[in-house]
């Protein structure tokens, strides 16, 4: 595979991001067949170019789809887990084998960096790790009954077919999150990738074959990726068979997805929008602070659920600490993400760029300082580079409620750390937050019960870069869900209460007498 700091350069150029993609898929088993004569572009982020053309679910194979997904489940349930954790071992095997190509892949179609790219992939392999152990790991309880010679215990069993609705952003990651905690609990899955990342999920299909052949004793329609936009994916959402929905996206899309599937009594796992904060105190490591805030408001273009967004600094250090930000904005690289040294690439379309830009005119005319925000490598052409943006708000305009999926930072001054605290928590969204802080009783008081309502409560690090072993998610608007590690696997399962007589009586519970 060619160099890629030449690939935006000439038209030849171009047409190697498609050679480049095609190689990848070709690579992780996916044929090249499926990328011509379909009825989706899909496009780029990097020059905006199409690479493929894949074809979309029809409502007869969505249907056909679920049903298979249903047998695949009844069969699959009566597999041991710690069986079910050896297929998902062999998962990890082939992302390993293929951490580079579907890295680069990510890159491709949805246009961050590389390292970052790699590190999603990695990710997948840690919660394969996380699953493989967790498949010797379903433990249930026992609990004392109160009647004599009865046993009472807890146990958990697979639950059904899982939809899995995930967004472009992280186009690989939080899928696996999902599945992999789906299949060791003996589940199926149907996955409705975002429309505009559809090759990533074809590949991970490709690789998960891979292992089933290997496995060997396994349904084949035990994964099923479908291929289309939100009416396909509310159809999951509406049939009584997806026994869990697990939806990553916006909080207007969380909206419609919550209450479709609560109305059939079926269970959501909803990841939605995330307005984070980062709160830096008087006594913060400046330095530390500075580079975990550029890391979280810059990194993957601003496109992350836990991208800091909003940033309260202490009147005692807000100077010093503006004035390192706009050093290190101003070293930072925007450009091709597959190029070393690149720390930003592409926003994933012309909307977000557009939906960015709408929100700085506002800041600016609320009397916003901006720094950053404009439009670069213009010459890319149908590509949407930005630079970064730093928006001082005045003192008049105390908060930001809207998240905007984008590299904007929204600053304000504090005195009060009560008061920050408290509007750290004045938004809709509660997904992740920060403080940086050297003050015992400060970072305490932010992690306890009147400190900060997110899901993600971070001290000296930044609201980005959750690890897998803790469970993924946050409150409020941001759904209540959680993937990923911890005890998020009981999501994925039914609780079961059994109780056992073996005695020759019929005491009740209660002291009940009911005597005839």
């Amino acid at each position: 595979m060619s160099n890629t700091a030449t690939l935006m350069q000439s038209s030849e150029g171009q047409t190697s991001l498609v050679e480049q993609a095609q190689q990848c898929l070709q690579q992780m088993g996916v044929a090249a067949g499926r990328l011509q004569g379909g009825d989706l572009p899909v496009f780029t982020p990097i020059s905006g170019e199409q690479i493929a053309e894949v074809s979309q679910t029809g409502k007869a194979e969505l249907e056909q789809a679920m049903a298979d997904a249903t047998a695949a489940f009844e069969s699959w349930r009566q597999i041991p887990a710690p069986e079910r954790g050896e297929l998902i071992r062999l998962l990890g095997e082939e992302l390993r084998e293929h951490k580079e190509t579907l890295g680069r892949l990510v890159t491709l179609e949805c246009g961050k960096i590389y390292q970052e790219g790699l590190g999603e992939v990695q990710e997948m392999i840690d919660i394969c790790d996380f699953a493989v152990g967790l498949s010797r790991q379903l433990y249930g309880l026992t609990i004392a009954s109160e009647r004599p010679e009865h046993a009472m215990r807890e146990t958990w069993q697979p639950m059904g077919p899982v939809a899995v609705i995930s967004a472009f952003n992280f186009p690989v990651a939080v899928w696996s999150w999902n599945f992999a905690l789906a299949v060791v609990c003996g589940n199926s899955v149907i996955w409705k990738p975002s429309e505009k990342t559809p090759l990533t999920a074809m590949a991970c299909q490709a690789l998960f074959e891979k292992a089933l052949a290997r496995f060997g004793k396994a349904p084949a329609k035990l994964s099923q990726v479908v291929v289309g936009d939100g009416e396909l994916g509310k159809v999951l959402v509406d049939d009584s068979r997806m026994k869990i929905v697990s939806a990553t996206g916006s909080c207007a899309m969380g909206r419609k997805v919550g209450p479709a599937v609560a109305a059939r009594f079926g269970r959501s796992i909803l990841e939605l929008g995330g307005n984070n904060a980062t709160i830096v105190t008087p006594s913060a490591n400046i330095d530390l602070a500075t580079r975990a805030i550029v890391f979280g408001a810059v990194g993957t273009a601003g496109q992350r659920c836990t991208s800091t967004r909003r940033l309260f600094v202490h009147d005692s250090v807000y100077d010093d600490l503006l004035e390192g930000l706009r050093k290190a904005y101003g070293s930072v690289r925007v450009g091709n993400p597959l190029e070393d040294g690149v720390l930003v690439g592409p926003l994933i379309d012309e909307p977000a760029y557009k939906a960015m830009q709408l929100a700085l005119d506002k800041a600016s005319e609320q009397g916003a300082y901006i720094t950053g925000g404009e439009r670069c490598l213009e010459e890319q052409g149908a590509a949407f580079y930005v630079r970064p943006a730093i928006v001082e708000l005045p003192d008049s305009i105390d908060n930001v409620k809207e998240e905007v999926f984008a590299p904007i930072l929204n600053v304000f001054r504090y005195s009060d750390l009560d008061d920050a605290i408290a509007r750290n928590n004045a938004v809709p969204q509660g997904l992740s937050s920060a403080i940086f802080s050297n003050d015992l009783r400060e970072t305490e008081r932010f992690l306890s019960a009147v400190g900060s309502d997110c899901g993600i409560a971070n001290v000296n690090i930044g609201t980005s870069g959750a690890e897998i072993g803790g469970a993924f998610g946050g409150e409020k608007e941001t759904g209540g869900g959680r993937e990923s590690g911890s005890d998020a696997w009981k999501g994925y399962m039914r609780r079961s209460t059994s109780t056992v007589n073996y005695g020759k009586e019929l005491p009740l519970a209660q002291g009940i007498q009911f005597d005839f």
